[in-house]
């Protein structure tokens, strides 16, 4: 006699299998940690797009009141860098709401869709402005999912207590 399987557990079917405890709700310091993690991950996928681009001759030139300017390869670490710290710590004045996650998730997008008007607005370049595209959809896709995930957490309901 073969044996059966044991029924799923009601959690298999969520996006964060078990709930933190509610003791465990995400703090500003545990946020601002995650921003430091998913910005230097996205700000160093960003620089190697950057080099990468920069080796195959795209020049990176955006118009400025002050003419013709090269974007530096640092702004392409630093910048999603300090973007993820500031999503954490916007991201911290909604914990603990009803569809907290789903606010942060939001929000981030539009923040990124309204952020891309500026390199699709610019007078230089083609492949320029579809390299600066691209990196603030990686910058988005490594950064405002992981943090709504995580403030997500917070949510009335979402966590467990001890023993249930």
């Amino acid at each position: 006699m073969t044996p059966r399987p044991a029924p799923a557990p009601y959690w298999a079917t969520s996006v964060t299998p078990i709930g933190p405890p509610a003791s465990e709700n995400p703090t500003v310091r545990q946020l601002l940690y995650a921003g430091v993690v998913t910005g230097a991950w996205a700000g160093i996928a960003c620089l190697i797009v950057y080099l990468l681009t920069r080796a195959f001759g795209v020049d990176f030139t955006v118009t400025t009141d002050r003419g013709s300017v090269q974007i530096p390869w640092v702004a392409a670490l630093v910048v999603p860098l300090v973007s993820a710290l500031a999503a954490a710590l916007l991201s911290s004045l909604v914990r603990g709401w009803p569809r907290a996650g789903g606010i942060v998730y939001a929000v981030g997008t539009l923040v990124t869709v309204v952020s891309m008007a500026w390199p699709v607005l610019q007078g230089e370049g083609i492949p320029t402005k579809v390299m600066l595209i691209v990196m603030h959809v990686i910058a988005w896709w490594l950064i405002v999912p992981k943090i709504a995930r995580i403030v997500g957490d917070s949510e009335p309901g979402r966590s467990v207590e001890r023993g249930e």
